[in-house]
């Protein structure tokens, strides 16, 4: 069987519907099925899952989803919202830029799009609506700020390229920081044009700031901003792995949550549990089938022939990273992060080395664009929670979103072309 056919059944999988991890688990079992002679036989293919998701470094992906749960169930969220507003809330557009940087340290707790949209959102939408900003501005706002929740570390999608790629899940995380801040810095230079064009409610925003003023809050979110410095230093200085720091952020958010914040219960901690189960469950079955999927496609020599393909058609280092720049944009429309990112990563990475370019900045450049995906049609997982919350039509959101996806996608040509961006704290 060759490789077209096993990618066309599938595309056809996806488009009748068929859950993306069952797909996987049945174009992987095909080419053995087919040809008896083929290496990779049903046996190789569950042995594969399984060998797959036993890695010490994906430990840290129930972990962080458990941290965001538990953060989120304790109000650290908002807490974090509430010091943000305090000190840039009467500037212009000071409410929105606040959501904004909420959501870069929320990303930096939960490393999840989807779950910085869900806490973020929850909590600041309704904020931002009676202060007087468009419901489908701000949640626009939200669904693509969410976005930085896979870039700034910890990152899940990091964790996986790490897993493909071999790269150190460390290093991952530091080149992320200085393209999350870049993204970060352009969709507030968009909030304030917004806000200066469309005007602010300054009386309803002062009466809000002088609220919190009132409430002498920072040192009770003093815990809560904490929180990311915890588990970025653990990584950065040594003391801990990612998969360490990890279960470090599921204790402190506990601690914090039950004994001093005392806005969780014992009991609640149950009902957590259950969810982040079944959060994880899904994932960790695309996952396996995604590991399985991937070395089928290696042992057919996929990767080795689409790359032949790409630099014997294509001599420019410059049009090489456009060609798989648009690709990965394309793939983030139809395909979750997870798979997209095990199954791509030993085509594509190939490619990228022999123009010379650096595996960790190529990490960043490929989640910087499946981010995008987070907020582009037809899949679009930011926009569906961020619809959930507002009961605002995808599409809607998605046509408010556009400049702030533009955004997003100069960041992405600065990110691609300036290395220095991605390796500067390397």
């Amino acid at each position: 069987m060759s490789a077209a056919v096993v990618f066309l059944l599938f595309f056809i999988c996806l488009i009748i519907a068929i859950p993306i991890s069952i797909a996987l688990g049945i174009v992987s079992v095909l080419p053995g099925a087919f040809d008896p002679s083929f290496t990779a036989s049903g046996t190789f293919v569950i042995r594969s899952m399984l060998g797959g998701i036993d890695s010490f470094p994906l430990l840290a992906v129930p972990m962080f989803v458990l941290s965001g749960m538990i953060m989120a169930k304790g109000g650290i969220s908002k807490k974090i919202f509430d010091v943000f507003a305090f000190f840039i809330g009467k500037l212009t557009a000071g409410m929105p830029c606040a959501v904004i940087v909420t959501c870069l340290f929320y990303g930096a707790i939960s490393g999840s799009a989807p779950a910085t949209v869900a806490a973020v959102g929850s909590m600041t939408i309704p904020i931002l609506v009676r202060l007087g900003y468009d419901k489908s501005f701000s949640t626009a706002i939200v669904a693509v700020a969410g976005g930085l929740g896979v870039i700034i570390p910890p990152s899940i999608p990091f964790i996986m390229y790490g897993m493909a790629s071999g790269e150190s899940v460390s290093d991952l995380f530091m080149a992320g920081v200085v393209p999350g801040l870049l993204i970060g810095a352009l969709l507030m230079v968009y909030a304030i044009y917004y806000c200066k064009k469309h005007g602010e409610d300054k009386e309803k925003i002062a009466a809000e700031i002088d609220q919190l003023h009132a409430k002498g809050f920072i040192k009770e979110s003093f815990f809560a901003i904490l929180s990311p410095v915890i588990i970025l230093g653990c990584i950065y200085t040594g003391i801990a792995s990612p998969t360490e720091a990890a279960v470090i952020s599921v204790f402190y958010s506990l601690v914090v949550s039950l004994f001093i914040y005392k806005s969780m219960k014992f009991k609640d901690i149950w009902g957590i549990m259950v969810e982040g189960v079944r959060t994880y469950a899904p994932i960790l079955f695309i996952l396996a089938a995604s590991i399985a999927f991937s070395r089928v496609l290696t042992l057919m020599r996929v990767p080795q022939s689409i790359s032949a393909w790409i630099l014997g058609n294509f001599h420019n280092k410059i049009v090489i990273l456009l060609v798989i720049n648009i690709f990965l944009l394309i793939v983030g429309m139809v395909m979750d992060t997870t798979p997209a990112i095990l199954i791509l990563t030993p085509i594509l990475l190939p490619i990228v080395t022999a123009i010379g370019m650096n595996p960790i900045h190529f990490g960043v450049m490929m989640v910087v664009n499946l981010a995008i995906g987070f907020v582009t049609p037809p899949i679009g997982v930011n926009l569906f929670v961020a619809s959930s919350l507002t009961d605002i039509p995808v599409m809607k959101i998605a046509q408010k979103a556009m400049p702030l996806i533009i955004c997003f996608l100069i960041a992405l040509l600065l990110i691609t072309f300036i290395p220095q961006i991605s390796l500067a704290l390397l």
